[in-house]
């Protein structure tokens, strides 16, 4: 329970500005807010995170470093399901949670030697170092971009699958150039220009800006 509960917390403070809050976690884990509540006070008393009432929460050193080693397991194996065993990009995350709690340290740092020490997993998360070390980005949300500018797609959510294949079969995918081409506010869309890898003329596709926050991308100089 606490390794799921740390990497859950880190998770919710990888892309974000703010502390992940009861709510955040909950979702993550797809428990109530209730069941997190009472957990967290175990948590605290284990000295892995503090936890303000009905405030934010926070890892300890301690619970950072175990969050650390629990996201490396988890996106060396997704990267390893999709680059060895031939997984689709939508369909390693469930599957690598239930394998991240049964391999061994071994076993993992073999996958990560095997696949020559991957810098992010399919998503564009970005794997951490054995010693605990993380790299940072400089990518920013797809949705924050103003109409002009572009960028480089460096990370998608994987909360979603359904988005996955659906980005995936427009070609909105990690390296990905697109631009913001238009905002409709009032309907609450972006039009995304994009090249297309097979004929290299300018493609455009519409996305909800609710869909549009689930990637970030690096912004062009």
């Amino acid at each position: 329970m606490a390794q799921d509960y740390v990497s859950a917390i880190w998770k919710a403070e990888e892309w974000s500005d703010e502390h992940a809050a009861a709510g955040d976690i909950a979702a993550r884990l797809g428990v109530a807010t209730s069941t997190v509540s009472g957990n967290l006070k175990k948590l605290v008393a284990d000295g892995l995170v503090e936890h303000e009432r009905y405030g934010a929460v926070t890892l300890t050193s301690d619970g950072r470093a175990a969050a650390v080693q629990m996201v490396r397991r988890h996106r060396l194996l997704e990267s390893y399901l999709v680059e060895r065993l031939g997984y689709g990009w939508d369909e390693v995350h469930d599957e690598a949670e239930h394998l991240e709690h049964a391999a061994s340290e071994t076993f993992i740092d073999r996958i990560d030697q095997e696949l020559g020490f991957p810098e992010r997993d399919p998503h564009g998360d970005l794997i951490p170092r054995r010693d605990g070390r993380v790299s940072t980005s400089d990518a920013v949300n797809l949705a924050d971009l103003a109409v002009g500018t572009g960028g480089t797609i460096a990370r998608i959510s994987d909360e979603d699958p359904a988005l996955l294949r659906y980005l995936g079969t427009h070609g909105i995918v990690l390296d990905t150039r697109v631009s913001v081409r238009d905002r409709v506010e009032v309907a609450g869309v972006l039009v995304l220009g994009r090249e297309s890898g097979e004929t290299g003329r300018p493609l455009e596709t519409e996305l909800g800006v609710l869909a549009a926050r689930a990637i970030w991308v690096t912004p062009d100089d």
